[in-house]
């Protein structure tokens, strides 16, 4: 018994594996990848490649911007005037910045217009908000989650809802956070969320860089057909995987013997630990390491692997 209660007490990891071609009509590698929201780093492998490609290098240099605002009152982001300009006319990205998922009051905005609140206890009752219990709170629950529609809400702005959410934001119990902020939009002009919360102290940021060569890098052989890999003679996704973990940490590799060359490339995309939810509005919880990410293995056909892993405190990736 006390063997099987020690194994009960081991982090759990999911890791979903799938497969498919990016010129299939059911290919679902757009939309999973438009609703894993809140994302920290995305990460190339190119075997084989001593240069970037032009295309690429201009893609990854174009990525716009992002920002960083301090003390940011909550209410500020339920506003008619923000919901207009940002939330209606583009796809809008906040995530509350330092805070801890587990303990700390935390908000992200997703950019289909949900404003999703996990807040402790104490937060949630005087903030009078209607929502649920966390569904990893366990016996006693000590965290809810309210979730805000503010396109619909905005829709009738004289309505009693918007006005005890209004009142409970900004008098009843203000909330503060730092925010990290992004916008992505077309026709407008990049400065308009730096002017617009011109009265906070606001910093435009552009992400950071890294370009590493990794020599005598031995690849494993994949074949885009076999997610379970055939032994002898190609690796599966899920070995693959820990091998990539083992490139990205920079440890010490000596998992082949011989050099191969590699006809695919990975695109591996890391959210952040501390965000309220991971994919679409699935919670997200941080527990033992607050993991969720997913990878893409792109063949020279087309083909590709799509890995998806989340750790203890999330529902399967969809």
């Amino acid at each position: 018994m006390a063997t099987l209660r020690r194994l009960r007490e081991v982090p759990r990891h999911l890791l979903v594996c799938e497969k498919s071609n990016f010129g299939h009509d059911k290919s679902r590698h757009r939309h999973l990848v438009e609703t894993h929201y809140h994302n920290y780093r995305v990460s190339f492998l190119i075997p084989e490649c001593g240069i970037l490609s032009k295309d690429l290098k201009n893609l990854v240099m174009e990525t716009g911007p992002y920002y960083f605002v301090k003390n940011l009152p909550l209410h500020e982001l339920i506003t008619q005037e923000f919901i207009d300009t940002f939330v209606k006319k583009g796809s809008c990205y906040a995530l509350t910045y330092n805070t801890n998922i587990d303990e700390d009051n935390t908000v992200a905005l997703l950019p289909n217009g949900k404003l999703i609140l996990s807040l402790d206890k104490d937060t949630y009752e005087e903030t009078g908000l209607q929502g649920r219990p966390s569904q990893y709170s366990g016996r006693k629950v000590m965290k809810f989650i309210v979730s805000i529609d503010l396109v619909a809400l905005s829709l009738n702005l004289d309505s009693k809802k918007y006005e005890r959410i209004s009142w409970s934001l900004k008098e009843k119990k203000p909330l503060k956070f730092d925010f990290l902020l992004a916008w992505h939009h077309t026709g407008a002009e990049d400065s308009t969320m730096m002017s617009y919360f011109s009265n906070y102290r606001i910093q435009e940021h552009q992400p950071k860089i890294a370009l590493s060569t990794v020599a005598d890098l031995q690849c494993p052989v994949l074949q885009s057909g076999a997610l379970r890999g055939d032994p002898e003679a190609a690796c599966s996704a899920l070995e693959l995987l820990d091998w990539l973990g083992a490139v990205f940490s920079h440890a010490d590799l000596h998992y082949f013997d011989e050099p191969k060359l590699a006809p695919w490339v990975t695109l591996s995309v890391q959210g952040f630990a501390d965000s309220p939810v991971s994919w679409r509005e699935n919670e997200h919880g941080f527990r033992k390491g607050g993991e969720h990410l997913y990878n893409f293995v792109i063949f020279n056909n087309q083909d590709y692997w799509l890995q998806m892993a989340v750790g203890t405190n999330d529902v399967c990736p969809p």
